[in-house]
């Protein structure tokens, strides 16, 4: 199989269906994104490093998350950047399936990150007497070392079954980045069987955290209407709400793309690769800011420490 590989680099085409006027805008756009991502998520994970006072359990698990898409982003986003501003949208063999071992791999962690944030908060509310004795920053740490060591695996393998179809045809991927299915479509051989198996890792590894945060979430809307005019239950609720939304732009697109690409590919090539920057990139922009910009303790440190560069 591998002998019959002719092709050694890949090209991504992004839109398909793009007009060329557009590609500026479209590269400013990505840009933008790429670089609020960057900084936000640089910003969140640089305060809970160097600040003694936020090395607490939940800001551990937001610290991974930022740390997952700070190096997602940088290993897909500036590629694409490149391709739209200079015609540098070619990928090496290798290269490719690295970046698909990265994407496939991160994307699994948070799943399972995000997952372990709807832990932190079910704990929180359910059993708040009870919190510093359940949730350890000790715990959290091997939790996310397992699920780190997890989507590693699961990167790893579908990298692998991705790098030994043949490609001897196009190299023209219709995507933002290399990831399983616009790649393995290119190849010589039917890859059903491929995309087929990959498509079950995949609803496993999604749908498993997805129901328990929709579980969690229950119970948590179920406690809260318990607590109707205690104080602070407008704030809690309105924390749930901004929550969800990371969840549902996480969870939603990717699940619809995964499942629908499995019968028919989507007729519109330009819509489909829409919807996976979708729930690829949003939830990286958006998740630092909800989860963590949002918190009175990370605002009143970043205050803190702004004050200090202007006044020194």
């Amino acid at each position: 199989m591998a002998n019959q590989t002719s092709v050694y680099e890949f090209v991504l085409v992004g839109f398909p269906g793009l007009s060329e006027r557009y590609h500026a805008a479209v590269s400013v756009v990505f840009f933008l994104v790429y670089n609020t991502s960057l900084f936000s998520n640089a910003i969140v994970l640089g305060l809970i490093i160097l600040r003694e006072h936020l090395h607490q359990p939940m800001y551990s698990v937001i610290g991974n998350l930022a740390l997952s898409d700070l190096i997602s982003d940088t290993l897909t986003l500036p590629k694409i950047i490149a391709k739209y501003w200079f015609g540098h949208g070619s990928l090496s063999f290798v290269a490719c399936f690295l970046q698909m071992f990265i994407v496939h791999n991160l994307g699994s962690l948070d799943s399972f990150i995000i997952m372990l944030m709807a832990v932190d908060r079910f704990v929180a509310i359910c059993k708040p007497l009870h919190y510093c004795s359940i949730i350890t920053n000790k715990l959290l740490l091997l939790v996310c070392f397992i699920f780190w060591s997890i989507s590693t695996m699961i990167g790893l393998s579908i990298a692998i079954m991705g790098a030994q179809l043949p490609y001897c045809g196009s190299n023209q991927i219709k995507g933002c980045f290399c990831s399983l299915t616009p790649v393995a479509i290119l190849s010589c051989v039917d890859s059903l069987l491929t995309r087929r198996t990959v498509f079950i890792i995949a609803m496993v590894v999604h749908l498993f955290p997805l129901s328990f945060i929709i579980f969690s979430y229950v119970i948590i809307v179920w406690k809260i209407r318990l607590m109707a005019g205690s104080e602070g239950l407008q704030k809690l609720f309105y924390t749930c709400t901004t929550h969800c939304f990371v969840i549902f732009f996480y969870f939603v697109p990717r699940l619809a793309v995964y499942t629908y690409n499995q019968f028919q590919f989507i007729s519109n090539a330009d819509f489909n690769v829409f919807l996976i920057c979708l729930y690829t990139f949003v939830p990286h922009l958006t998740s630092p800011i909800i989860y963590c910009l949002r918190t009175e303790e990370i605002k009143n440190t970043m205050t803190k420490v702004v004050r200090k560069v202007f006044s020194s």
